[in-house]
């Protein structure tokens, strides 16, 4: 099975939300909507799902035509963020209601409420009502109940944003086995970039109604075609500087002056604009080969585990993420280092030129440390 998006445009109240998308889904993967809210997420879901339908262009299952066909005849399931139940139901008959409907033998409507409610951590609170649940059980219910619907396309709508801290790693790690073992068309909305990293499959950059790029979520966040995908993709937020290459040297904004080594060494003379996520910004003296900027502080934020270090340099803002505990005070004065190896490199029309070989990050390291914590506490 596939589904796909061609030349799809919306509007709400006369102003664009789709803007011209073509998209397609095919059966068995995965694909992360990654952007900011008001990208269009949601918007994208829903015509996928037929609840809404496009002021042009068409939604095609296997190459048929479906932009008419109404969400009822689709086989589909959806999760919002904002969970959905059936108040009077039990957590059991919310899980079981798709299967009933469909019409399923007893023996096998328990076995899968069953399994979804252990994967779910709901096997306590299954003869509850929604109403005696916390918020974070709703939203475990409504998610149980769209695996077992058993649908070809299943949208998953920012569905963990509401859960607790633990239960919400716990699920991102379990997930990518639960997609791939059903064999469905995952979508999963998120604005987090950290969640689309752990997830895995393919991510699609939104910004403004617009498909920004798409393709394999590691080469997405390791080449990002343009400036504002490496935006999209960045959390903190990406740092930049300008930068004049020139006779075999780069001026910075601000007025640093450094030999062009690194990515810099093979650029044409010209302006370009430099990003760095927080990760790959330094803080630390006399490193050789890399170019030191004094900032100021502004606050840092300690996590335990990391400290996110918010500097001020020439009317710009930029945060580096620092391993374990800094404890630098507002107005501490400290040079924030950049490795010219380690930087992406736009031209003035904002397109990528230069990035680095290693640019699959600590995030990704981070997030495969986690997942194999997780495993060895289930082993």
């Amino acid at each position: 099975m596939s589904v796909t998006l061609e030349h799809v445009t919306r509007t709400v109240d006369g102003i664009p939300t789709i803007r011209d998308v073509s998209l397609t889904l095919e059966r068995g993967t995965l694909s992360v909507l990654l952007g900011p809210t008001l990208s269009g997420k949601t918007s994208i879901m829903r015509l996928l799902a037929g609840l809404d339908k496009p002021a042009s262009g068409r939604v095609l299952v296997d190459g048929k035509d479906v932009t008419a066909v109404d969400v009822r005849q689709r086989s589909v399931a959806m999760v919002y963020q904002q969970f959905i139940n059936y108040p009077s139901l039990t957590v059991y008959e919310n899980i079981a209601s798709p299967l009933r409907v469909q019409g399923r033998p007893r023996e096998e409507i328990d076995r899968r409420v069953q399994e979804a409610a252990k994967l779910l951590r709901l096997e306590p609170y299954l003869k509850r009502t929604p109403l005696q649940l916390s918020g974070g059980q709703q939203q475990r219910t409504a998610i149980a109940r769209a695996l077992v619907k058993g649908a070809d396309l299943v949208l998953l709508d920012e569905p963990l944003a509401n859960l607790d801290y633990k239960l919400r790693e716990e699920l991102r790690t379990e997930l990518p086995r639960i997609f791939e073992a059903s064999g469905a068309i995952f979508v999963y909305a998120t604005t987090e970039p950290s969640e689309a990293l752990l997830l895995g499959g393919n991510t699609v950059c939104m910004w403004e109604g617009q498909v920004l790029q798409a393709g394999d979520t590691s080469k997405v966040y390791r080449q990002p075609d343009t400036l504002r995908v490496a935006q999209v993709f960045s959390d903190p937020p990406l740092n930049i500087v300008g930068i004049e290459k020139k006779n075999g040297s780069v001026q910075y904004a601000g007025g640093i002056q450094a030999p062009a080594t690194g990515l810099y060494a093979s650029l044409a003379d010209g302006p370009y604009r430099v990003g760095f996520r927080a990760h790959q910004l330094e803080v630390a003296n006399g490193i050789a080969g890399r170019h030191a900027f004094h900032a100021t502080v502004t606050v840092t934020e300690i996590t335990g585990s990391e400290s996110f270090v918010h500097l001020n340099r020439d009317a710009s803002n930029w945060v580096a993420v620092l391993q374990g505990v800094h404890e630098y005070e507002p107005g501490h004065v400290l040079d924030a280092v950049l490795d010219p190896d380690n930087v992406f490199v736009f031209d003035a029309a904002d397109r990528l030129v230069a990035a680095p070989n290693a640019a699959f990050s600590s995030e990704v390291r981070s997030g495969s440390r986690e997942e194999n914590a997780s495993k060895n506490k289930s082993n």
